[in-house]
């Protein structure tokens, strides 16, 4: 009965994890002079859950029915959308709607133009609420481009306006935004979170088990004497904290250099994959992460599969980034900002997983986690590897 519970409280926390990232749409606006010209990309799964978009209720969108829509989407995102300059309000107008694909799905394409009253504005007052009140959790990603100059906002229920300046901005500032973009990154990236806690969980038991130093060996004819075999964890020399975090740490730096590369190259367009790969791939190293605690299946080098998988989850860190665009004026200090706000995230799972994991290890509940919690991962992981395989949805949400 407690195994069943416990299945039930692990599904009931991952079957929200059913893509790559929560609702997020993705906001570019261009100013030049009082012109001011933009882009709007809106998953449609979010817009059909705000507005309805299925016209016979089948579970499948099609291009008539979304079109059919486009009157309401262009109304419904203009009223959570508002840009003034200094001397008032910039009244904005689609122009056009389009469908493009995502790594999580297809989104409808707003694009639309207006123009700010009296002289080119120095700065830019955005008001942002979209499913402000259907989703506390959405956020939206904003690019603005004036005079040559990019820079990037978060917009989210809790930061709905921002007043942005259209002069150069400083290089410490755009440094900053691109580090909380990468926390929020590996935050929001479930699999990548799945995968990460799927190697670190044996580290306190390995420890436990092998030691990290010299493990005692009873000889055979010492066991024949009619002596006990003494308990697993007697054998340990230097069972301790001090063990398990560099067990964690080698596990965690190698994962660092592995995405650090990957994200560098397939940021600065050296290497590109289809996302459906890269997706597919990453789901297929949750899979393998979660059931290597089940079955010994990476034998003691989990270091070498966390950088061996790294590599593929590294291109999937870079897909947002290419969707936010990395500003050419500071290229270098905002890709290294992106991923040191990524690798901030990611040592902030691991101070809070550790010291849990080296409290609980002796427990019931974590050996549950170890094996229950595994098998689950691995199914939770599985679906996702079968729904961007074959491009299906198998999980509603």
């Amino acid at each position: 009965m407690k195994q069943f519970l416990l299945c039930l409280l692990l599904f009931a926390w991952l079957s929200p994890a059913q893509a790559h990232k929560p609702s997020d749409s993705y906001l570019s606006i261009a100013v030049h002079g009082q012109q001011i010209a933009g882009q709007w990309d809106i998953a449609l799964r979010d817009l059909d859950f705000a507005i309805g978009l299925d016209g016979n209720g089948d579970g499948e969108l099609t291009w008539d029915e979304i079109r059919a829509r486009h009157a309401a989407i262009a109304a419904y995102a203009l009223q959570r959308l508002q840009m003034a300059s200094a001397q008032g309000v910039c009244p904005l107008q689609v122009t056009e709607q389009l469908i493009d694909n995502h790594t999580d799905g297809a989104y409808n394409v707003l694009r639309f133009h207006g123009i700010c009253p009296g002289a080119a504005p120095g700065s830019l007052s955005i008001g942002y609420t979209l499913f402000a009140d259907l989703d506390p959790q959405h956020k939206g990603l904003l690019k603005l481009s004036s005079d040559g100059h990019t820079q990037t906002a978060i917009f989210d229920p809790d930061s709905p306006r921002q007043t942005l300046s259209l002069t150069a901005p400083s290089r410490l500032a755009q440094f900053g935004a691109y580090v909380k973009h990468g926390i929020w990154h590996i935050w929001i990236g479930y699999d990548h979170i799945l995968f990460l806690l799927s190697l670190l969980l044996p580290a306190v038991l390995q420890t436990q088990q092998q030691g990290w130093g010299r493990t005692l060996r009873v000889r055979p004819r010492i066991l024949a004497s009619g002596l006990h075999s003494p308990d697993t964890t007697s054998l340990s020399t230097n069972f301790d904290f001090k063990a398990a975090f560099f067990d964690v740490l080698k596990v965690v730096t190698a994962f660092t250099l592995a995405h650090s590369i990957t994200l560098t190259l397939a940021s600065l367009s050296v290497i590109s994959l289809p996302s459906r790969w890269v997706e597919s791939a990453i789901a297929a190293s949750v899979v393998l992460a979660s059931l290597n605690n089940l079955f010994p299946l990476f034998r003691g080098r989990r270091p070498v599969a966390a950088f061996v998988f790294g590599l593929i989850h590294g291109f999937g860190f870079a897909s947002v980034l290419l969707d936010l665009g990395l500003p050419q004026s500071s290229l270098v200090a905002s890709l290294f900002g992106f991923n040191l706000g990524v690798e901030i995230g990611q040592l902030a799972i691991v101070a809070v997983f550790l010291p849990l994991a080296w409290l609980l290890r002796k427990t019931w509940f974590y050996r549950q986690l170890m094996t229950v919690g595994s098998l689950l991962i691995a199914i939770i992981a599985a679906i996702w590897l079968l729904e961007r395989v074959a491009d299906i949805k198998l999980i509603s949400g």
